[in-house]
C-alpha cells in the first residue's frame, strides 16, 4: 500500500507539472530554472550522499556491468527488429532510441532513494552512471547516422563528460573508495537537498510532457511502450538472475531498467534529427504507463 501511495503521489506531481505548464505558471524560463536546480543541485546532492561512504568495488561488480549491458543491448536489438520496416527515418530512429533510453536521473534514482535503503540507492547511482555512459553515445550515434544529421558528435559527447550528475558520482565513489571523511553538517545539508530531487524532477518532467492525440500512431507508440517498460526490465531480470547478483544489486537494477523513456530523447530528436512529435508522445505514454509497471516491479523485487 505504501508503494502504491508513493507512485500515485508521483503521478500527481507529474500532472501538477503538466497543469502548471498549461496554465502558464511554469513557462519556458521557470521550467528551465527548475531543471537547473534539479540537474545541478538536487540530483548531484542525492548521488553524493548515496555514494560518499561506499567503495566502488563494493557497488560495481563485473556481473552488474555485464547484466546491464546485456539488458540494454538486448533491448536495442529487439527495438531494431520491431521497427526496421517503419516508414521514415525520423520516426524509425526515434522509436529505436526511445525503446531503451531510460529516465534514470529525473525519475529512477530519486524513486529508488525514496523507496529503498541506502545500499540499494548507492547501487542505483552506479547503474545510472553505467547506463548513461552507454545509452547517450548510442542515442547520438543512431540519430545522426539514420537521419544523416550534420551534428557535432564531439560536442554532444563533451556535454556528457561535463555532466554534473556523472561528475558527482565519480566524486562520491572516489571519496568512498579512499575512505575520506566528510563533515556531518555537509552531508546533512546535502541530504536535505537530495530529498528535493524527486519532487522537482517530476514537476520538470510533467511540464515537459506534450501530447497530440490526433497524430497518435497506436502500433508504433504501443511497441515503444511495451519494449521500454516491459521487455527491458524483463531482459535485465533474466540476465541478472543468471549472473546471480546479490539482492540489493538486483533490486536497484530492475527498478532503474523499468523507468520510462527519458525526456532528453525529445531534446536529442529536436537537435540531432528525428520525429519530434512522435518523440514527445512516447515520453508521455511511457511515463504514464510506467506508474503501473513500476508498482509491479517494486512489489516483485522489494
Amino acid at each position: 500500500m505504501e508503494v502504491l501511495s508513493r507512485l500515485l503521489a508521483l503521478l500527481v506531481l507529474l500532472l501538477i507539472g503538466t497543469g502548471l505548464r498549461a496554465s502558464g505558471v511554469l513557462d519556458d524560463s521557470r521550467t528551465q530554472l527548475l531543471n537547473t536546480v534539479a540537474y545541478y543541485v538536487a540530483l548531484p546532492a542525492l548521488i553524493f550522499v548515496s555514494t560518499y561512504d561506499q567503495a566502488i568495488g563494493e557497488l560495481l561488480t563485473g556481473a552488474l556491468f555485464v547484466g546491464l549491458l546485456a539488458a540494454l543491448l538486448g533491448t536495442v536489438a529487439i527495438a531494431w527488429a520491431i521497427h526496421r520496416e517503419s516508414p521514415g527515418r525520423g520516426r524509425k530512429s526515434v522509436a529505436i532510441v526511445q525503446s531503451y533510453h531510460s529516465n534514470l536521473g529525473y525519475l529512477g534514482l530519486p524513486l529508488v532513494a525514496a523507496t529503498f535503503d541506502a545500499r540499494v540507492t548507492a547501487i542505483a547511482s552506479v547503474v545510472l552512471g553505467v547506463i548513461s555512459l552507454t545509452q547517450v553515445p548510442l542515442t547520438i550515434l543512431i540519430l545522426t547516422t539514420m537521419n544523416e544529421a550534420d551534428a557535432a558528435i564531439s560536442t554532444e559527447l563533451g556535454r556528457l563528460v561535463r555532466n554534473p550528475v556523472l561528475l558527482t558520482l565519480v566524486a562520491g565513489l572516489t571519496v568512498g573508495s579512499l575512505g575520506l571523511s566528510v563533515p556531518g553538517p555537509i552531508t546533512a545539508g546535502l541530504d536535505v537537498l537530495g530529498t528535493l530531487a524527486l519532487p522537482i524532477a517530476l514537476l520538470c518532467v510533467g511540464a515537459s510532457l506534450q501530447i497530440d492525440l490526433p497524430n497518435v500512431d497506436v502500433a508504433a507508440s504501443g511497441a515503444v511502450v511495451a519494449v521500454k517498460i516491459v521487455c527491458m526490465p524483463v531482459l535485465g531480470w533474466i540476465a541478472l538472475s543468471l549472473l546471480e547478483v546479490d539482492a540489493a544489486t538486483f533490486t536497484a537494477s530492475i527498478v532503474m531498467l523499468g523507468t520510462p523513456t527519458a525526456v532528453s530523447t525529445y531534446v536529442f530528436a529536436s537537435e540531432i534529427g528525428g520525429d519530434e512529435e512522435f518523440a514527445s508522445l512516447n515520453v508521455f505514454l511511457t511515463t504514464l504507463a510506467s506508474i503501473a509497471t513500476l508498482f509491479v516491479l517494486i512489489r516483485a523485487v522489494g
